[in-house]
């Protein structure tokens, strides 16, 4: 009921809004209204015009503008840390880490080539800079060893630098090759006094013979390491570390003993063979002249990871193009399937065609024939 203080107008308004409310319930037009409202607003959502204002505004600047603007916001900012910190998000790392997907994931990585040949890298990668760094400190003693000798001998310096090693560089090669070579016959000494040992022997008082027969042991193992690495490499171990080389990168074998024969000689005559090596303009030695050889320094640089040249040539090369049709070029749903009336066996399925311009397409004009 009315309040009587209600003006009669507006009393005889709304008497006639309720009667006109349950004409329409009596009747099905409030329903067929609503229908009809709610089709209006599909239809609208899915019209084209409505995909192309969508698209321009989240295209658009504004999309933009609202992240940052809740990015930047204290409270947010303040939400996420307090949910980082929240005892929940622990909880979901212990379970995730214990996953045994987690584990199967940290198995493949291990054991990924990428993985292990970075370890490898990492660990030769040290060793290798040291010896770079040691071959470019003994590259400048040969030329400074090399003028303080010839400027005693009163010998020109000099002209020209030159790409030959100098006698710095190949005693320190040759005396980490000595250091190599002992270590190796001091084991295998060491593995015979013991098996002389456990069969019964004193260990005390070594024969003559036992001596003889070890010095030519260990000249043939002298001899068989550096004619070995000379005609595998080009280089020993010792030449490797300092950044030297031969200037062939395999010596055939009667060059190699012949090389072998002037380093004797040159050890012999208490160095005299070396002479060459800081007199001579090419750097080279008895043993040198004798091989045909020459001593050069290895220009080596460090090869860059395989990862990195793979980021650098994915980077050098232009993204590829994206094959996506236009919002206002793409053919809705509709005009490729048609609904299937009620009761009817659904159509075969058909191949859809290409986005373009399409003769019965919604928002596409036919081309005139």
């Amino acid at each position: 009921m009315a309040d009587e203080s209600t003006p009669l107008a507006a009393r005889l308004l709304g008497a006639g809004a309720r009667g006109a409310g349950a004409v329409g319930r009596a009747t099905g037009i409030d329903k067929a209204v609503e229908i009809a409202a709610e089709e209006a607003i599909v239809s609208a959502v899915e019209s084209e015009a409505v995909e192309r204002a969508l698209a321009r505004v989240l295209e658009g600047p504004v999309v933009d503008e609202a992240v940052q603007s809740a990015l930047d916001s204290p409270a947010i900012k303040k939400a996420l840390i307090e949910a980082l910190d929240s005892e929940l998000v622990d909880e979901i790392w212990r379970r995730l880490l214990a996953s045994q997907q987690t584990q199967q994931l940290v198995e493949r990585i291990a054991d990924a080539p990428e993985v292990r040949q970075a370890i490898a890298s990492q660990s030769i990668g040290l060793l290798g800079d040291i010896g770079r760094q040691i071959a470019k400190v003994a590259r400048d003693l040969d030329n400074t060893f090399e003028r303080i000798v010839r400027r005693i001998f009163f010998r020109r310096r000099r002209p020209l630098p030159t790409n030959r090693a100098g006698v710095v560089s190949r005693g320190l090669a040759f005396a980490i090759d000595a250091l190599i070579i002992n270590l190796f016959f001091t084991v295998l000494a060491g593995a015979a006094t013991l098996i002389v040992t456990f069969l019964g022997g004193s260990g005390e008082g070594v024969p003559k013979g036992a001596i003889a027969a070890g010095s030519f042991i260990w000249l043939a193992v002298v001899s068989i390491y550096l004619a070995g690495f000379w005609g595998l490499e080009g280089q020993t171990i010792g030449m490797r570390f300092l950044g030297i080389r031969l200037s062939e990168r395999r010596l055939p074998p009667r060059r190699a003993i012949r090389r072998l024969i002037g380093l004797g000689l040159s050890v012999i005559t208490f160095g005299i063979g070396f002479l060459g090596i800081v007199f001579g303009e090419g750097r080279r030695g008895w043993a040198d002249r004798m091989a045909g050889t020459e001593v050069v320094y290895d220009e080596r640089k460090p090869l860059p990871a395989p990862w990195s040249t793979l980021s650098e040539s994915r980077a050098a090369a232009p993204p590829a193009a994206e094959v996506v049709a236009p919002v206002a070029e793409r053919t809705p749903l509709a005009d490729i399937i048609p609904p299937t009336p009620a009761g009817a066996a659904p159509p075969p399925v058909a191949e859809v065609p290409k986005p373009g311009p399409q003769s019965g397409s919604a928002g596409s004009a036919a081309p005139a024939a």
